[in-house]
């Protein structure tokens, strides 16, 4: 590796906060560094050359496919939006997995896979993937956190001492249009994820936050416990993105997936989208009728 990359990658663990997010190559990538980066630095890394040019289009044409043929689905974070009758202006499109074979590559990709067995743990699951597409002169969302932490605005139906010491959520965002400014690119608060605290007026977070700024396909990680929304579109094209959600193994997921899948999805997925799915994981089980003997502890 070149004296060059090495400096390109000690930068993310250095990366101080109140900057964009670092950008790096795939081929630069450095699995600690970057869980060093979302848990202590901006809490966000753009890696760049994940995913070809083909299928970024193929993915795209799925999403603009489907949100035009499909009825209005559900969002979040949109209660402005649709309070102004604007809301049809942002469209999601859910259950990727089973509108094309590009998304389980995208879902599963190898170094999104190493990254995150690293920050969750090596068994983690996917808790949603979906695709958001913003039309020209969509709205932005609210400034928020994402699940499980979305309504932490009432932390009391939370437990007592909730923090973010270590993460129960990790995010990707693969650009399929650019991410501009004028487009409604991300906004983010570097840094924000180190005290677990759902974004209010007085902390201003459009005063002070930065832009996740990017071409199509790149791919930002980022910890869901950084403060974040997506930004009106005020340009004349779309912005649309793949937004992957990944839990630790034992988090209830967001999306049911499996329920929302063929059977012969299921039944022909690789061992890498069999983990995302929870299928690995047997809780919760009707342990009433479980097979007998000891199926847990250090001696099973």
């Amino acid at each position: 590796m070149s004296a060059q990359n090495i400096s390109s990658i000690a930068t993310v663990a250095q990366h101080a906060a109140g900057a964009a997010p670092v950008i790096l190559h795939v081929a630069e990538t450095d699995v600690d560094a970057i869980v060093r980066e979302l848990f202590d630095g901006s809490g966000a890394v753009t890696i760049r050359g994940l995913f070809s040019p083909e299928e970024i289009a193929q993915a795209r044409e799925v999403v603009m496919r489907e949100s035009e043929s499909s009825a209005p689905k559900v969002t979040h974070f949109q209660g402005a939006a649709g309070k102004a009758g604007t809301i049809n202006l942002q469209r999601r499109v859910w259950n990727l997995l089973a509108k094309g074979e590009v998304f389980s590559r995208m879902a599963a990709h190898p170094k999104v896979m190493e990254v995150m067995r690293a920050f969750l743990g090596s068994e983690f699951i996917m808790g949603s993937i979906a695709a958001n597409r913003i039309l020209p002169g969509g709205p932005g969302q609210e400034p928020h956190i994402d699940y499980p932490y979305w309504d932490y605005h009432s932390p009391l139906t939370h437990p007592a001492r909730l923090n973010a010491s270590f993460p129960l959520n990790a995010q990707a965002t693969i650009m399929l249009d650019p991410f501009t400014v004028e487009t409604g690119a991300t906004a983010y608060m570097p840094g924000s994820q180190h005290e677990l605290h759902y974004p209010v007026e007085s902390d201003r977070f459009y005063d002070r936050c930065e832009r996740m700024l990017g071409k199509p396909g790149d791919t930002v990680l980022f910890f869901g416990a950084v403060w974040h929304c997506a930004m009106p579109n005020l340009s004349q094209q779309d912005r649309s993105a793949i937004l992957i959600q990944y839990l630790p193994k034992w988090v209830k997921p967001m999306e049911n997936l499996p329920a929302a899948l063929p059977a012969e999805f299921i039944a022909q997925a690789s061992p890498d989208i069999r983990q995302l799915l929870g299928l690995e994981f047997p809780y919760p089980e009707i342990l009433d009728s479980a097979r007998a003997g000891n199926a847990e502890g250090r001696m099973r």
